[in-house]
């Protein structure tokens, strides 16, 4: 069952299953997990590699890093940080750097606001023609 988009059983997924559900391709998959961005939970007896709905709500997030223009090395970062406020809620510097990405993360969305107003302009002009 999927509940806003993210998986609520308890059933682990194969790496094709996950891949339909997010809308990223097996191969980046793969990849994510060759440089430690996105490990699988666990893997199959047959090796296959085996994803949790934590997973998946994982790779959403990643996923949304995409169109602000975040680098592999930059998300990977979040999800350190991320990780350390799960495992240690009150530190504040992992508090602060979080802040500091979100911050970051508001400025990359609003250049991207005016790319798309410019766009849109562009394309008015182009229909008045």
């Amino acid at each position: 069952m999927r509940d806003g988009g993210y998986m609520t059983d308890a059933r682990p997924m194969q790496i094709g299953e996950l891949a339909e559900r997010t809308g990223l391709s097996i191969r980046t998959l793969r990849h994510y997990d060759e440089i430690g961005l996105l490990r699988p939970s666990a893997r199959s007896e047959g090796g296959f590699r085996l994803y949790t709905a934590d997973d998946e709500s994982r790779l959403l997030l990643i996923r949304r890093m995409k169109p602000l223009g975040y680098s592999l090395e930059q998300m990977g970062e979040l999800l350190e940080v991320v990780d350390g406020l799960a495992e240690a809620p009150g530190d504040s510097a992992l508090a602060a750097r979080l802040a500091d990405i979100r911050d970051e993360a508001h400025r990359r969305r609003e250049d991207l606001r005016r790319q798309l107003d410019a766009a849109d302009e562009f394309v008015r002009q182009l229909e008045s023609r």
